[in-house]
């Protein structure tokens, strides 16, 4: 680390998000960060298909950071959306759920899914000796794995939310490489999570020319997430060129020490890969903020079904009579009870937090999202000041979602590494 760690910090309200987001990521010293001759990535967080507060990326967070880069002479054929996959998560489903391709659809900028169409090439040819360093990739993965061959010289900007994480404990700006810079086989790295996050940082840091994060917290998570979560509104966002201290500052205002209670974050500040030690970043915007104390209670102490059996497979008595069919053709069962597990029943059953936090302000935003558009080209106003009415019931397209549920398990399976590996991934060896 040669500068001390930054990281802006801001209250944020629907009437200024936009002006917000201009300020905070300006305070944050992106410009000296991103080159605007290279491409920049917007890695967008899809942690659940469905719209659920907390757990993705929202379409306010999304247009104030391509607002603020259009406003600060960034080409939009320069700026793209980015998407990664997994078994369990329907990516276009989920842009469009949690209204993120209406703000790309919206500013003409391109919408790339990773796994469709993009050249993969091996990690070793990627970064050749700097796998070396590799707390646990290289046994994980002794053949190597496979990259986004377009990650290598394009800058990035991280669009994480607030949130805990039944894995990682809590989860943002490093967990949110997880899905881009692995193939489909990374439910491996499960068992040791948090070595993994670092070796992935340190990747970023060798391809990446500019790696940025932007965090919404305007609603924040908490509980078994990144989706089973007990929802807040917290009206805050945070911006840094450290991933390691945005996600310590996060993990601060949600009441956890980020040096003795994140694994990942100790070890990428023990690496000297970022500032893991709050009192050692400097805060600027609303300093007054990054005092608060959230007291989270966190994602194990109300764990669900899901996520006791989660735990109990990679760290618990069930690793060695299950785990190793994880690593096999038998694996789908995983994804096909996790789809069941959190699409065709929890979902539905909690349908009343998410109406709940729709008659907030933010929530009513979200509801409200297609008839409020400001125009692409008016990058002065400052957000809205008028967000809409608040839903007056349940929203009779729930349960089609359901129905929806069902045909991604159709999807998971037909998609599943095990079975259909497609031919940038048909080979991991070098």
């Amino acid at each position: 680390m040669s500068a001390k760690s930054k990281v802006a910090l801001l209250r944020t309200s629907p009437a200024t998000v936009l002006e917000d987001y201009h300020r905070l990521m300006n305070l944050a010293g992106y410009r000296q960060v991103l080159d605007k001759q290279r491409d920049t990535a917007l890695k967008i967080n899809i942690s659940w298909h469905f719209f659920y507060p907390g757990s993705s990326t929202t379409p306010w967070q999304l247009e104030g950071v391509i607002r603020t880069l259009k406003r600060d002479g960034f080409k939009p054929d320069l700026i793209h959306a980015c998407h990664n996959r997994t078994v369990v998560i329907d990516a276009h489903l989920g842009e469009r759920e949690n209204k993120q391709i209406n703000v790309i659809q919206a500013h003409g900028l391109r919408n790339l899914h990773l796994y469709e169409g993009e050249e993969w090439i091996n990690v070793r040819d990627a970064v050749g000796a700097l796998t070396d360093q590799f707390l646990c990739l290289n046994q994980v993965y002794p053949d190597g794995f496979m990259i986004p061959k377009r990650f290598i010289g394009e800058n990035i900007i991280h669009l994480p939310t607030i949130k805990t994480h039944v894995f990682t404990t809590t989860t943002g700006a490093m967990k949110n490489a997880f899905g881009g810079l692995l193939n489909e086989r990374r439910h491996w790295t499960h068992p040791v999570i948090h070595e993994t996050l670092v070796d992935l940082l340190m990747i970023q840091k060798k391809i990446h020319p500019g790696l940025f994060a932007v965090m919404d917290g305007t609603f924040a998570g908490d509980g078994p997430g990144p989706r089973c979560m007990v929802p807040y509104v917290k009206n805050v966002i945070l911006a840094s060129a450290d991933q390691v201290a945005i996600d310590a500052v996060a993990a601060k205002l949600m009441g956890f020490d980020p040096l003795s209670d994140i694994k990942f974050i100790r070890l990428a500040h023990e690496k000297g890969l970022g500032c893991g030690d709050p009192r050692e970043i400097e805060i600027v915007g609303d300093a007054d903020v990054a005092a608060e104390n959230w007291h989270f209670v966190g994602p194990f102490k109300k764990m669900t079904f899901a996520s006791r059996m989660q735990h109990l497979i990679y760290w618990g008595p069930l690793r060695k009579p299950l785990e190793w069919t994880l690593k096999t053709v038998a694996a789908p069962w995983a994804y096909v009870a996790s789809i069941l597990y959190h699409d065709a029943f929890w979902y539905p059953s909690h349908q009343k937090r998410v109406h709940d936090i729709l008659h907030s302000t933010w929530g009513r935003l979200f509801h409200n999202w297609e008839k409020l558009t400001i125009p692409p080209d008016d990058l002065t106003t400052p957000g809205w000041a008028d967000v809409g009415n608040a839903p007056a019931k349940l929203h009779k397209e729930t349960m089609k979602l359901i129905g929806r549920a069902f045909s991604i398990l159709g999807l998971c399976v037909k998609e599943a590494p095990e079975f259909h590996l497609r031919p940038k991934l048909k080979s991991d060896k070098v």
